[in-house]
């Protein structure tokens, strides 16, 4: 199918969960209750919900060959903090690594909050990841996490057998605002004219702010995900509403050259999720400049849902087809 943004293509999506998620989903409210609106307390007391909510998502975890930790230093001349970054060994490494940027609406989680999904990743592409643990909003609004992931992948390039990541092709991964980050670190890159990585994976990004879109408006009010809780979210990471244009911000507005020069990039969108619109947004730019990405829209399931792979069959599935894709991306030639 086209995948070029339209009004009738999201309204008339089903919208409807799947039972196995409906019944998640059902099974937790009874037993927590509503919860608070992270978005609507003090940052730290959010990330602290944010946290304990993350918990039921992070147990049983795959077992890894190694799980260490390196110490990117302070960059003066890019702007960035020194910034610990987690390196999960699988079993059996390839060649190679992904660099992982978590989610969490510039504003909230870390490593720990989604390290089932990321040990899943590394166990299904045979690939060690690297999970930094970057500068968050509001405290430290754009771009500083952005600076943050930029200095982590340069030195993802310099990584060696010595960390348990050897030599190869390196892939950049993210969810929601990771991805957003891990977008605009290529475009920065390239922009300065330096190395990208091989490949990304791009998972229910946020590419833009513009809350007008048709999935803004069909999904406002979740479930999860709320357009509201996005415009703080970016309230919180640019509060300058015109310099959202800025494509490193919004990497859905970069020139078309930026995005022809762009590794290849899969891209993975959930039905039910405020943020659909800025995948197909972006998968519509990527086509006007003839390239051929792949656009994975997985029916049924809500923003976040990578996070439910502990109860989740499609989390599971979708991790699988990124993992393929991974493996596909970093294979010689």
């Amino acid at each position: 199918m086209s995948w070029a943004i339209a009004e009738d293509f999201v309204q008339q999506l089903a919208g409807r969960l799947t039972p196995e998620l409906a019944a998640l989903l059902a099974a937790i409210d009874a037993e927590i209750g509503p919860q608070p609106d992270p978005t609507l307390l003090p940052p730290a007391q959010g990330r602290a919900l944010s946290e304990r909510l993350n918990r039921r998502w992070n147990t049983d975890l795959p077992t890894m060959a190694t799980v260490n930790e390196v110490i990117v230093p302070t960059d003066p001349i890019l702007g960035s903090a020194e910034c610990h970054m987690q390196i999960l060994v699988p079993p059996h490494p390839g060649e190679g690594a992904i660099l992982f940027i978590h989610g969490g609406g510039f504003a909230f989680c870390g490593p720990k909050t989604h390290e089932r999904c990321t040990r899943l990743l590394a166990h299904e592409s045979n690939l060690p990841l690297l999970v930094p643990d970057y500068r968050l909003a509001p405290e430290h609004p754009f771009p500083a996490g952005l600076r943050d992931v930029v200095a982590c992948l340069r030195l993802a390039f310099d990584m060696t057998s010595s960390t348990g990541t050897p030599r190869g092709p390196l892939l950049i991964a993210g969810d929601s605002a990771g991805a957003n980050l891990a977008l605009a670190a290529m475009l920065h890159e390239h922009g300065a004219g330096r190395k990208l990585p091989d490949g990304a994976l791009l998972f229910y990004g946020v590419y833009g702010a513009d809350f007008e879109t048709p999935s803004y408006r069909r999904f406002r009010d979740g479930p999860g995900l709320t357009t509201a809780k996005m415009q703080r979210y970016w309230d919180w990471y640019l509060p300058d509403a015109p310099a959202r244009n800025n494509p490193l911000a919004s990497p859905v507005h970069a020139d078309e050259e930026a995005l022809r020069a762009l590794p290849p990039l899969h891209l993975m969108a959930a039905e039910i999720d405020p943020l659909l619109s800025d995948t197909l947004a972006l998968a519509a730019r990527l086509q006007t400049a003839r390239r051929q990405d792949h656009v994975h829209l997985v029916r049924g399931v809500t923003h976040g849902f990578l996070q439910m792979t502990i109860a989740l069959e499609e989390a599971r599935k979708a991790l699988k087809t990124a993992a393929w894709a991974a493996r596909t991306m970093a294979r010689p030639g």
